[in-house]
């Protein structure tokens, strides 16, 4: 942590709304998706000194993943009114859902042939 922000407390500010957003975000998806598919978050990262905060979630089937997308874009403002609700973060920042693919990077590289 650079000094700026440890003066600040900025950096660490972030960080910890970051995991807030992470918990209540999967709380979110948990009782608001159907049953269609699986989906998990991940992690949360904030991004421009918290003014906003990528959520990743993986989905599963990964042929849903897509429809999971557009679901959660679709469902931004209504998971804003829920964080409002539930934390106090002020001011709230923006959320944007991302797919995490490490899992399928992981798989791809176990496949590469063994010489």
């Amino acid at each position: 942590m650079s000094p700026v922000e440890n003066r600040s407390g900025k950096g660490k500010h972030a960080s910890r709304a970051a995991e807030i957003i992470a918990r209540d975000a999967a709380l979110f998806i948990a009782r608001e998706a159907g049953g269609e598919s699986l989906i998990t978050v991940i992690r949360a990262e904030p991004v421009a000194h918290g003014e906003r905060v990528m959520v990743f979630i993986s989905v599963f089937p990964e042929d849903k993943a897509a429809a999971a997308l557009a679901f959660l874009a679709r469902h931004r403002e209504a998971f804003s009114d829920y964080l409002k609700s539930r934390a106090r973060l002020r001011p709230l920042p923006r959320i944007d859902f991302l797919l995490e693919n490490r899992e399928q990077n992981g798989r791809h590289i176990g496949e590469l042939p063994k010489n």
